[in-house]
């Protein structure tokens, strides 16, 4: 905990991030007639799939100016067979001639997600090569779904060795990067593993974030320590750090594995009427988990609050065990 009190914190209410992040969860389109970016998709989807790469190039310049961006759906023509993989080499080719800058990064960045998804690592890493080797525009986002793939798999070696290849590209690692490789050792409740993601993320001059947290409660927590993640939370707190729906999540799952019920359901009660939407997940999970574990007492006493503070279940699991187990006993 020393070290993350050296760690900067990330401004979460950056104006920059606040005006261009606005703008792109506004789905609703005012008009009918404009194309949207489902309908590109469909059509570069068709033009790859019949290897029309000049075709796929032009409706990705057009989307742009359009204002439709890449979505994880662009280059679903791309699978995971020997057929599908075979068009990468001509593809990329064709790529390296759209209009350069912001639209020919995405286009690179859209396809390396893909291959990620696929979970093939080494074409994306070739591909990284080539927007290196062709400056392309490679920053850390690249990289970001490799990781996510790698530290998933629990390949720890080889996500370090990204890492490396990052710094050798000439790109620094940002927190996000070393965030992947934080939260697969804390997964696993390796903290020593995690204690050093932190050192370095220190000596890097790296700003924790909420995710940052959220690795440190869910290590904690894997290990047996409870008592860890309610600093850790307080912490979060002290500093203003806004605390995900999953960092609730893994000190509920820790109590409960632990065996500490009546914990748990103080727990909640405490941090609820703060976050409607939080509440409707940590009320709702410990609910759920306490009917699976047939610990029905505390199981009827976390619902009877739910609905006494206007809590919806969203479950079925919970609205029919609240008709059989409460509604029938009045």
């Amino acid at each position: 905990m020393s070290i993350l009190r050296k760690l900067a914190r990330k401004n979460p209410n950056s104006p920059f991030l606040l005006c261009n992040t606005s703008r792109f969860f506004n789905t609703q389109n005012p008009n009918p007639y404009e194309p949207t970016v489902a309908y590109y998709d469909n059509l570069i989807n068709t033009a790859g799939r019949n290897r029309d790469f000049a075709s796929v190039c032009n409706l990705l310049n057009k989307r742009v100016r359009d204002g439709c961006f890449n979505t994880n759906h662009t280059f679903d023509f791309i699978t995971n067979t020997d057929a599908g993989l075979s068009v990468l080499d001509e593809l990329s080719q064709a790529l390296a001639h759209l209009d350069k800058g912001f639209l020919r990064k995405s286009a690179y960045d859209s396809l390396i997600a893909r291959l990620c998804r696929l979970k093939r690592v080494d074409e994306s890493l070739r591909l990284v090569d080539t927007m290196v080797q062709s400056d392309h525009g490679v920053n850390a986002c690249t990289f970001h779904p490799i990781l996510n793939v790698l530290t998933r798999k629990r390949k720890m070696e080889e996500a370090w060795r990204v890492m490396t290849i990052m710094r050798e590209s000439g790109v620094s690692p940002d927190v996000t990067a070393y965030n992947y490789l934080l939260t697969a050792y804390c997964f696993t409740g390796n903290l020593e593993a995690a204690v050093g993601v932190l050192t370095e993320m220190e000596e890097e001059g790296m700003a924790a974030d909420a995710r940052t947290y959220d690795a440190l409660v869910l290590g904690a927590c894997k290990a047996g320590k409870v008592e860890g993640a309610m600093v850790v939370l307080r912490r979060m707190e002290d500093d203003g750090v806004p605390i995900l729906y999953s960092t609730h999540a893994h000190v509920i799952n820790g109590l409960l594995k632990l065996g500490y019920y009546a914990q748990a359901v103080e727990f909640v009660m405490i941090c609820g009427g703060k976050d409607k939407k939080l509440d409707e997940e940590s009320f709702g999970i410990l609910g759920s988990r306490l009917i699976n574990l047939k610990r029905f007492e505390e199981a009827k006493l976390v619902l009877k609050e739910m609905r006494r503070r206007g809590i919806v279940m969203r479950s079925n699991e919970l609205q029919d065990f609240y008709e059989l187990h409460i509604t029938q006993n009045f």
